[in-house]
């Protein structure tokens, strides 16, 4: 990415989204393929809806901010994946989204059903040329 200033320009390393469905501009958010018909959300890309095989989508933003649902606290994971981590599934507002949560202390104490959390990005590695992978999760409200 590359951009003009007066002087000359300046060069910033690309960012790029661990999955299709996070954009990260203007601001990071998810993209989901609705149904045209009843409105299902899928965030892969379908041929046919699952509830009703429609077969027209449009694309939709989801809500940066949401409610868990149910989590798992996961203490034992594959060599080479640091625990213990909190998968969950957040609901923002009508759509249910699989992903971590982040910047939370990974205890039943902290994380509960009904805990209010907003999406955040944040970066996964870079290649040899500078860019950047950008992974996403959702973090506690306030935190």
């Amino acid at each position: 990415m590359t951009s003009s200033t007066e002087g000359g320009t300046s060069s910033a390393p690309a960012e790029i989204p661990l999955v299709d469905y996070l954009a990260l501009e203007p601001a990071p958010h998810l993209v989901a393929n609705r149904c045209r018909q009843c409105g299902a959300r899928f965030f892969d890309r379908r041929n046919a809806c699952a509830k009703c095989f429609g077969t027209e989508f449009d694309s939709v933003d989801i809500a940066t901010e949401g409610t868990v649902r149910t989590f798992s606290i996961v203490m034992v994971a594959a060599p080479g994946v640091e625990v213990p981590y909190v998968p969950a599934v957040v609901d923002c507002d009508g759509t249910s989204v699989r992903a971590n949560l982040v910047n939370i202390e990974p205890t039943s104490d902290r994380v509960k059903p009904g805990l209010k959390v907003r999406l955040t990005t944040f970066p996964i590695g870079a290649d040899a040329t500078g860019s950047v992978g950008v992974g996403f999760g959702f973090e506690p409200i306030g935190a």
